[in-house]
């Protein structure tokens, strides 16, 4: 038995927690099943997973080696059949996606089920977070970036611009009035945001003719998180300056306002991050042409 075939065994029993399931899915003897693992455990030195008389669990070691496993048996997949004619193979295996929440849930994670239904061999592991990921370290195939990019070392895919607006809540304007200069935000709040707490806030962003201003504002509450920056804006405590796709929904709903449309923040650049051109497989190269697709149109519509 080959390393490969070794691997195939350790990842099937890892998903099923079984090696009589995992033995019986790959029509083998358990012991075979059984006997592939501990060839694997001391080939690596390490123990790949706890057993029990009830239940096979991974270790750390072993999900970190489950990991590189399901990866490393795509490529082998991918490589059989790099040579069909195009179109002749769905695309398998695992892409590890990033990007922030309001993007995934709006403009990305709508179109999943046409991807997944044209691919059903494809896995799409996707993280939503405002904090920027190391994409070496964490193994993300690709990320989504809003903002400006400095990633030395990995290749950047302009894809286009995120329009941005100013919002506040209905309760908040209720109280404190709408403002409809920039001379009356001096009786405002605003929700300072920033990348990172203690860092000084840019305060009130907008774009007069060709010239980017500034406006200093009062504000009790920061955040550094995209989520507590609506939900601080939903509870009243100030205008926010945020991409339109994020808050879209709430302002169809009512609730949230948009306010001072003639003074937003320049449009955010939206960047798709990636390691290498050369190694990119075909499964990566063929999701990144579908989120750039995807994005365009959606920039296109709502842009």
């Amino acid at each position: 038995m080959n390393p490969i075939e070794r691997m195939h065994i350790f990842t099937r029993v890892a998903e099923l927690s079984s090696f009589t399931q995992a033995a019986e899915a790959l029509s083998l003897p358990k012991a075979s099943a059984s006997t592939a693992v501990q060839q694997l455990e001391t080939l690596l030195g390490t123990r790949l997973l706890h057993r029990t008389t009830r239940r096979v669990q991974l270790t750390q070691d072993g999900q970190a080696f489950y990991e590189r496993c399901k990866d490393l048996l795509a490529e082998m997949d991918e490589l059989q059949t790099m040579f069909q004619q195009p179109g002749a193979q769905a695309l398998r295996g695992r892409v590890r996606l990033d990007m922030s929440t309001g993007v995934a849930r709006n403009a990305v994670i709508p179109y999943l089920p046409e991807l997944l239904q044209a691919n059903p061999l494809l896995e799409v592991e996707l993280s939503s977070t405002e904090r920027r990921v190391d994409l070496i370290r964490e193994g993300f195939d690709c990320v989504l970036r809003g903002g400006a990019v400095s990633d030395p070392g990995l290749i950047a895919r302009p894809l286009g611009h995120l329009r941005m607006i100013n919002c506040a809540s209905p309760a908040y304007l209720q109280a404190r009035g709408t403002p409809r200069t920039l001379a009356d935000l001096a009786s405002h709040q605003l929700v300072h945001y920033v990348s990172t707490l203690g860092a000084k806030s840019g305060g009130f962003e907008y774009v007069d003719g060709e010239k980017d201003g500034s406006l200093p504002m009062a504000g009790a509450v920061t955040v550094n998180n995209a989520e507590a920056y609506t939900a601080a804006c939903l509870a009243g405590l100030g205008i926010i300056q945020v991409p339109a796709i994020g808050v879209q929904d709430l302002i169809v709903q009512g609730r949230l306002v948009q306010v001072l449309p003639e003074y937003v923040a320049r449009p955010m650049p939206l960047t798709l991050l990636y390691a290498n051109r050369r190694n990119l497989s075909k499964r990566v190269r063929a999701v990144m042409d579908w989120l750039a697709g995807v994005l365009a149109a959606y920039l296109a519509q709502h842009g």
